[in-house]
């Protein structure tokens, strides 16, 4: 890729970020030397329950992706150069004979994980799987879905690809796992920087049922099918990007990471900052943190946090119930709220599950020793405040031991995402952790979604320098 100035092939560019909760298909266009990015098209998303399950809606994402795929190719005569894919980690698709989705995919809060880890537990301990992946053992990641495949019935040589990989593939490129994506499985070795074979074989799992591994920047092909016959996507390259959605958000920090923390802010919440080195000591273990591949070098050094996940259960659960509630208008009124029950541990087992989150929020206030809320027309800012000054105060807990881990002092905390809009939450953050709290991009998945693809050579590691230069440029540092 040439430099901004001498950039030669003006096509647009594609991003499609998919979300636990919606799917968005971005475009770049050029006008003069300036990028324009618009939302053309959003496909609502959630986990669905089957046959006492919970999995994902593929063939509604499918559809979505491809009617958001045609608005582009309608707008953008000038052609499109490159698709790119990102999204949440850990859930995959399982391949059948004919290459088609063997089943619906499963989603990581499927119960069926809990058995399955304590199976993992008992065959190789969680301090030496850390140690060789840096990924923190939790029951959603990919490993332990995998021996619930086993102990399902699922043979161990059953071709399987990572969600936003999956997409890739089915626009007709190679079926692949993009390295930010795959540190999430708990399947890879740091050093290497490839698939454990010893984890593979100690597992009962068969490596080659595994995708190769390829760096963020690499074209894994061409589109190919139905879409390819419009006029805009001919010779439309197919990239994986960053294809964890939080490396992508990660790609467009602008600001120098050595001193900053970065909360990624959705339904989960990141925390954490950029490290050189992986830390997979016992203590950043057991302090709940994880090393992820970053797209522009290093590692994603961060932890968990329950996040907005707690307030839209509750938002559904009201919604049964006839109580139509509008999230800003409730951030408002939580921002009203005198005083609060207590706060609560965020991180509680119950708050993870899904279903009946109002009265989840009321047991772990009383296991706290605190009154619970009355669960009435009217009360919702105050289980809104609760919840957010109970973020707020993780968050804090988080930074402080994210500076003992790291050996470094944060000056401020760069906040991205969706939940970087609750200006509620990033006064309470400011309050609790002493830090000034700079909102980022709300979209940070889609502009290093975006960033990647201009930097990207087509083979092997795209450049962090090239990255960060496209990242500067497209939300006008530069």
């Amino acid at each position: 890729m040439t430099e901004p100035g001498e950039m030669r092939d003006r096509r647009a560019l594609v991003a499609i970020d998919l979300g636990a909760e919606s799917c968005r298909v971005s475009l770049l266009r050029w006008i003069g030397d300036k990028a324009q990015i618009s939302l053309l098209h959003r496909i609502p998303n959630g986990p669905i329950k089957l046959d006492e399950t919970l999995r994902w809606p593929l063939e509604r994402i499918i559809v979505g992706v491809e009617e958001g795929l045609r608005k582009a190719a309608a707008v953008a005569t000038e052609g499109i150069r490159s698709i790119a894919v990102d999204g949440w980690a850990v859930d995959y698709v399982l391949l059948g004979a004919d290459g088609k989705p063997a089943s619906a995919p499963f989603c990581y809060r499927d119960e069926r994980n809990i058995a399955s880890k304590t199976t993992v537990e008992g065959i190789i301990a969680a301090e030496e799987m850390f140690a060789q992946n840096g990924a923190q053992p939790l029951r959603i990641n990919t490993v332990y879905q995998l021996v619930a495949d086993l102990e399902s019935g699922v043979g161990a040589s059953t071709p399987w690809v990572l969600f936003p990989e999956y997409i890739l593939h089915w626009l007709g490129g190679e079926r692949v796992a993009e390295y930010t994506n795959a540190t999430h499985t708990g399947l890879v070795d740091l050093e290497t920087e490839g698939w454990s074979r010893p984890l593979f074989h100690k597992l009962g799992l068969a490596i080659e049922a595994a995708p190769p591994i390829v760096y963020a920047g690499t074209c894994v092909g061409k589109l190919k099918g139905e879409l390819a016959s419009l006029a805009a996507f001919e010779d439309t390259c197919l990239i994986a990007p960053a294809c964890h959605d939080t490396a992508s958000a990660i790609a467009a920090i602008t600001a120098d990471l050595s001193h900053t923390a970065y909360i990624v802010s959705g339904t989960w919440s990141l925390v954490g900052t950029v490290v050189d080195r992986p830390v997979t000591n016992v203590e950043a273990m057991q302090a709940g943190f994880t090393n992820q591949g970053a797209a522009a070098g290093g590692y994603c050094f961060h932890t968990n946090v329950n996040g907005m996940w707690i307030l839209k259960q509750c938002m559904d659960a009201w919604c049964e119930q006839g109580r139509d509630i509008d999230l800003l208008k409730l951030i408002s009124e939580a921002a009203k709220v005198d005083s609060i029950p207590g706060l609560i541990d965020v991180a509680a087992p119950d708050l993870l599950l899904s279903g009946e989150m109002p009265a989840r929020v009321n047991l772990e206030l009383e296991r706290k020793g605190f009154a619970q809320i009355s669960d009435q027309p009217g009360s919702e800012a105050v289980f809104a405040r609760v919840i957010f000054a109970s973020l707020a105060n993780r968050y804090a807990d988080v930074i402080r031991h994210l500076e003992s881990l790291t050996h470094r002092s944060f000056k401020s905390i760069t906040v991205l995402g969706g939940g970087s809009r609750n200006s509620l939450l990033n006064r309470l953050t400011e309050e609790s952790t002493g830090l000034p709290v700079f909102v980022g991009e709300a979209e940070g998945s889609t502009l290093g979604n975006f960033a990647v693809q201009l930097a990207a050579t087509g083979n092997g590691k795209t450049s962090p320098e090239l990255v960060r230069m496209w990242a500067r440029r497209l939300t006008g540092v530069e």
